[in-house]
């Protein structure tokens, strides 16, 4: 079964019902490209709740190290790790049962994108959160 990203339309839904981004490998270093676009998502108005172990905080919001620590309600999943490290991402978001999972850009792993699609997730792989945002609403 061959991965597909959602339709422009789909997009749009998807960013208009999404508040709170968990960003799961956000960065600390505003050099890195996860606090880029996190600070960017932030600025145009979402929530942002980073998910990295061994931190405090980032861009002034609590940090947590697992999804499953979170207290409250997440809309989308941005994922900044490793393809390898997107199985065992995919399995926390479906035990949760968040709705939406975002991978970014250069990052591919069509199995899990696969298992996320068929567990009920909007999937959006190998593109750019900030990128796709911008595109859609100008």
């Amino acid at each position: 079964m061959n991965f597909s990203n959602p339709d422009d339309a789909t997009l749009r839904a998807l960013l208009d019902r999404t508040q709170t981004i968990a960003v799961v490998g956000l960065s600390p270093r505003p050099t890195r490209p996860s606090y880029r676009v996190a600070q960017a998502m932030q600025r145009y108005g979402f929530r942002i709740v980073p998910v990295r172990p061994l931190v405090d905080s980032v861009l002034g919001e609590k940090a947590y190290a697992t999804l499953a620590e979170i207290p409250f309600k997440v809309d989308l999943v941005d994922v900044f790790r490793a393809a390898e490290h997107l199985p065992a991402i995919v399995e926390q978001c479906l035990a949760l049962h968040l709705p939406s999972i975002w991978i970014q850009e250069g990052i591919v792993h069509e199995a899990a994108a696969n298992q996320a699609q068929t567990g009920g997730m909007t999937v959006v792989m190998d593109r750019c959160l900030l990128k796709e945002y911008v595109r859609l609403n100008t």
